[in-house]
């Protein structure tokens, strides 16, 4: 224990070198969201000579680089705005309601968290392209330091302390021992395939709220894993096939990841749905083939209970990453891991990977969503399948955050599965804005924006073959007229990813509201409009 505790005290005093970055990467995403989303007392903006001013309720005016509020841009050295280098102190300036605490303090464990995260990564070894070595999923989803590309709480974990974060933190690397429970027969639900009533508990749940459930008997079972991106769903060591998703009551980013009643149930049926839709597409879905819950006065507990899934099987000489990793930094040279796919496939060509990708993607996404499938494809749940640096295969995960639409899948054949919780909507703006906010917005979005800063790459030709793609996949056999509630004709899902706005999750936003899980959205400028 003394060694354990004087390695986290070295590790917080690295740490504290790290500070300063980390306040200025949260506080360049705070900046961001500010300057974009519907934020409540921020009632003007404008730009003039490289500065972005807010104009607030209260009459002040908030200035900062603009530059430094652009989407995935990377945080300058001493960003200050508004005279404050610190988010949660800028935060806690401005008087934006009630709510506003509450963001300022996940903001400061947001910073503290990037610093720790910061200070554990090993300097760039230089020997040789990492992905040419192969890296397995789970360490490729562990090089992923700096946490959500826009979100200011990219790294809060509010619950955990900073040695909990360092044994249970994916960046962090570690080998997590999860522990397996039994579960009374008649206090155990079960979809999918099935499971036995043996629960698999993380060990920060095991240590934290377990002890409310005294009926639970430990078996002995340790299953080693490895953390994934997400932190609670983690890889088994002696399991390549399986991954586990286990519930921690622990704030990461905005939300606290349990496993929830209606997430037991869905999550079987509706992977299994979208397999087979996907499959003739050409996207490989990882279904969660089994969940379990156990019940507590007659209901699934959502801090008890787990789900199983698919791992990907990756071809010869196939790695598979997820796609937020091609912005992470490589372990070989510290530039983003993608440079490594564009150097081996594409040499001097970084439109030749853009371009194979978009084409890769959006034709099966566009497709399913005119099935009535939107899956939230963003960076953390789709997946891409490399061969000496070109894409040849993508993956997509986790359905927590789908949408399915009855009337689309009726016009095409399909009976709707019974749903629980708010996965069915007939809502057209809500469907498109599902996928068109995490794929296009987000993943294709920050992958122009590190081809710029890495290669020079104009943006607007990445947008241009981005367009090419979805073009090719709205001309594949299909019409661009999408179905309505009720059946007949209503105006196409094309005309919607060429007009002129692109939604965006507005996720500072939602924390300053009452409802701080209900999805809020703002419209960007569309890098599509008008290339249809």
């Amino acid at each position: 224990m003394a060694r354990i505790l004087a390695r986290v005290r070295a590790d917080l005093a690295v740490a504290a070198g790290q500070m300063e970055g980390a306040r200025a990467s949260v506080l360049g995403r705070l900046w961001g969201a500010l300057s974009r989303e519907p934020v409540p007392g921020v009632v003007g903006r404008r730009t003039a000579g490289g500065e972005l001013s807010l104009v607030l309720a209260d009459g002040r005016v908030l200035t900062g680089p603009a530059a430094a509020a652009m989407p995935f841009a990377p945080a300058p050295p001493g960003l200050a705005v508004g005279g404050h280098t610190d988010p949660a102190t800028l935060l806690r300036s401005l008087g934006l309601g009630p709510r506003a605490e509450r963001l300022a303090v996940e903001l400061e464990d947001s910073v503290a968290n990037l610093a720790l995260a910061r200070a554990a990564q090993p300097p760039p070894d230089g020997q040789g392209p990492f992905l040419a070595r192969r890296p397995d999923l789970a360490t490729l989803e562990q090089s992923i330091v700096d946490g959500h590309p826009l979100h200011p709480l990219c790294r809060t974990r509010l619950g955990m302390s900073p040695d909990e974060v360092r044994r249970y933190a994916p960046e962090h690397r570690p080998v997590v021992d999860l522990h397996v429970y039994a579960v009374p027969e008649d206090r155990w639900l079960t979809t999918g395939t099935g499971l036995p009533p043996r629960l698999v508990v993380h060990p920060w749940q095991r240590e934290h709220v377990l002890h409310r459930y005294p009926w639970l008997r430990p078996t002995g079972e340790v299953v080693p894993a490895a953390p994934l991106m997400s932190l609670r769903t983690l890889a088994p060591l002696g399991e390549p096939r399986r991954h586990l998703k286990t519930a921690v009551d622990v704030q990461m980013t905005s939300a606290v990841r349990i496993v929830s009643p209606a997430a037991v149930h869905n999550g079987p049926i509706v992977s299994t749905l979208v397999a087979e839709l996907a499959a003739p597409l050409g996207l490989t879905v990882l279904r969660e083939v089994a969940a379990g819950a156990v019940l507590v006065d007659g209901q699934p507990c959502r801090s008890l209970a787990m789900v199983q899934r698919e791992a990907p099987a990756p071809g010869a000489d196939e790695v598979v990453m997820p796609l937020a990793a091609l912005a992470a930094p490589s372990p070989a040279s510290g530039r983003p891991l993608v440079t490594e796919a564009v150097d081996a496939g594409y040499p001097g060509d970084p439109l030749g990977f853009a371009g194979d990708l978009a084409r890769l993607l959006l034709p099966p996404l566009l497709r399913l969503l005119r099935l009535g499938v939107a899956l939230e494809a963003h960076g953390q749940n789709t997946l891409v399948g490399l061969r000496a640096g070109r894409p040849v295969r993508a993956y997509y995960r986790d359905f927590g955050g789908v949408r399915l639409s009855p009337a689309r899948l009726a016009a095409a054949g399909i009976a709707a599965p019974e749903l629980h919780g708010d996965l069915a909507t007939d809502d057209t703006g809500e469907l498109r804005t599902k996928l068109f906010a995490a794929v296009v917005a987000t993943v294709l979005a920050e992958l122009a924006a590190t081809l710029e800063r890495e290669y020079g790459t104009d943006p607007d030709a990445v947008w241009r073959l981005v367009a090419d793609a979805a073009g090719d996949a709205y001309g594949a056999g299909f019409s661009q007229r999408s179905t309505a509630a009720g059946g007949g004709p209503a105006p196409g899902d094309a005309d919607a990813l060429f007009g002129p706005e692109l939604p965006v999750k507005a996720m500072t936003a939602m924390r300053l509201s009452d409802q701080p899980l209900t999805d809020l959205w703002t419209p960007l400028p569309n890098p599509l409009a008008g290339r249809r």
